[in-house]
This record gives C-alpha cells, structure tokens and sequence, in this order.
C-alpha cells in the first residue's frame, strides 16, 4: 500500500516576511485580516454581492469610482473621502448591494492579496473566523499544500489572524491528509488552543483590537469572533473575488 504524501501546512505571519518565502510547490495561499477586511469580504459574499475587486492603492480605487463602480475601503480606520463604503462587516449587509460589483481598498488585507498574486498560488482565498468550516472543507478537498498569510498590521505580528489560522490548522488536521510544516504554524495552534474557549475576551489584548475600540468601531467584535456565520468562499479569479462555492456549482 502506497500511502499520499500529507500536504504541507506553513504561516506567514506579515506582508514583510512573505517575500523571503519562495514558492516552489503547488500552493494554496489564504490571505487572513480578521480586523477587519476578510471578515468584511465573507460577509459580503453572504449578504449576496456578486464580486469584490481588490486594489492595492487608493488611486486604483478613485479611478474605478470614476468608472462607476462602487468603492470601499480604507486607510488607518479612516474612509477615504470618494469611498461608498468603509470596511466595516455591517457596511455589507445592505440589500442594495446584491448581485453588485465592490471595489475594496484596506491598509493591510488588499495588499496581502496583492502581493499573493505575484507568488504564482494555485488558488488564493480567504479566510475569518466567520467562514472557518467553509473555508476548511473546501481546502481539504484539493490536493495543494496551504499557506495562511497573515495580513498583520502595517507589517507586524497580529494575534487575531495568528488565532485564526490556528483555528484553521486545527480543523484542517482533523484528517490527518496535513503535516504543519514550521514553527510559525506550531505556535498558531498553541495561541488557538490558548483563546478558544473565550475568543473576544482573549482578543482584547490584541493592539490592533484595542486601536478600533479607540476610534469606536467595535461594533463588529462580537460577529468578527463568531464563528461560522458565512458559507462562503471567496476566492481570487483574476481581478476579481467571488464565492467559489458558486462558481464551481455553475
């Protein structure tokens, strides 16, 4: 009996750190911002938006808000000015959006998938707490091995997306097809294992938790750390983001 090789599991913890990980394999890479842009960008596939661009820049977004399409985004917990929407999950849960195309613009999480698209991934997804059992599901029924990439907070070590991935990890090895491939992954499972049994008291340590507290965007605490709210997930087609959940029904 020939036995399947697992599939590797390995964490990136910031945007700065990615660039010295050289893909030479078939990878899955899912791109992590719990606070707030993957969450936000699940919730949006929920509530029935048929597609998400992601921009990396502000005047990526201001020239498709003078094509017409509705922007969202924002910059150290502010809107821009031209934006529609900011990035907040409750912004996307308006009826007026369904079946409308988002341009979306954060501080860490458009560019963590910006950046993931140059590494050549076999897919790229995304991933909160609020689509953890969808995204798991649909990871375990490809063969690739998976990178999370952490979006962090201006290029530094978030706990909230670590936590996550751990979460992720965690129900991923459930199958025994993955192997946790550096220490990075090992020590997401420790801080899961850590903060599972009361997620957003765990949270309130984390720096970029308490920064949205202060500018008083902690609205969305309670449904960030809720797990399993969407069944969804987004995925990377192109320029664009849409729920492949559907996309691989049709």
């Amino acid at each position: 009996m020939i036995l399947e090789p697992k599939r590797k599991i390995e964490v990136i913890f910031s945007p700065a750190l990615f660039e010295y990980r050289q893909l030479r394999e078939n990878y899955i890479i899912v791109i992590i911002d719990v606070l707030r842009a993957t969450t936000s960008i699940c919730t949006a596939f929920e509530y029935g938006v048929r597609s998400m661009i992601p921009v990396e820049t502000i005047q990526e977004a201001k020239d498709y808000k003078a094509k017409g399409y509705i922007v969202a985004g924002e910059r150290i917990e502010q809107s821009f000015e031209f934006a529609d929407l900011g990035n907040g999950a409750f912004e996307f849960m308006q009826e007026y959006l369904k079946g409308k195309d988002i341009v979306h613009s954060t501080t860490n999480g458009t560019v963590a998938i910006s950046m993931a698209t140059k590494a050549q991934a076999s897919e790229i997804l995304i991933g909160a707490f609020s689509n953890l059992s969808a995204l798991a599901n649909y990871i375990k029924s490809k063969q690739e091995n998976v990178l999370f990439f952490c979006s962090g907070w201006k290029n530094t070590f978030c706990i909230e997306d670590s936590v996550f991935a751990g979460a992720l990890i965690e129900e991923l090895m459930q199958t025994n097809s993955f192997i946790n491939h550096n220490d990075a992954a090992h020590s997401c499972i420790e801080l899961w294992k850590a903060s599972q049994n009361n997620l957003l008291k765990y949270m309130e340590r984390a720096s970029h938790f308490q920064r949205l507290r202060k500018y008083k965007m902690d609205e969305v605490f309670d449904y960030t750390f809720t797990l399993n709210t969407c069944n969804v997930v987004p995925k990377l087609y192109n320029d664009r983001l849409k729920d492949a959940l559907k996309e691989e029904k049709e």
